[in-house]
């Protein structure tokens, strides 16, 4: 079965390779120590020391893996990439919420890199599904659990952050 490709901005890439770094560099050392300082303390069956440090390198390893295949399947979106003709992953998209007259903008992202509360918004939520490919002055339906809402696309344009 294939691994399904991940998307992700060049800076996104950088996030995580830091992440990797960070968790393989220093987190494994300090569970590694705090596994030795448990097993200093003796029986095991009781050690909760113990237990707690071994769930915890067992999340950070989970950590690890899933950040490595991230990486290994990445298909990487490069600034010259970038197209503003339409919104596509990269670009800063400025939308209009027509019933609500509320203007908002977001940089679209691939999954991995979504967070909302910090205007990263994924290729594959329902407003960045249906805003994705569509040129400015479009009006995008998006259909939501409570309903159909109406966006109009007001400007697209590359990240001078990237």
């Amino acid at each position: 079965m294939n691994k399904p490709i991940t998307v992700l901005t060049r800076n996104g890439e950088a996030k995580l390779k830091a992440e990797l770094d960070e968790l393989k560099s220093v987190r494994r050392r300090e569970i590694a120590e705090k596994i030795k300082v448990a097993l200093s303390f003796g029986d095991l069956s009781e050690n909760s020391e113990y237990d707690e440090a071994k769930n915890e390198q067992g999340i950070i390893e989970s950590r690890i893996a899933e950040i490595e295949a991230t990486l290994a399947h990445a298909q990487i979106i490069d600034d010259d990439d970038i197209s503003t003709e339409k919104v596509g992953i990269g670009t800063i998209v400025k939308i209009l919420d027509i019933e609500m007259e509320e203007e908002m903008e977001f940089k679209m992202v691939g999954t991995k890199e979504a967070d909302i509360n910090s205007g990263r918004l994924s290729d594959e939520s329902p407003i960045g599904a249906a805003i994705l490919g569509h040129k400015v002055s479009e009006v995008v339906d998006v259909e939501t659990p409570s309903g159909t809402l109406k966006f109009e696309i007001l400007d697209i344009r590359k990240d001078d952050e990237e």
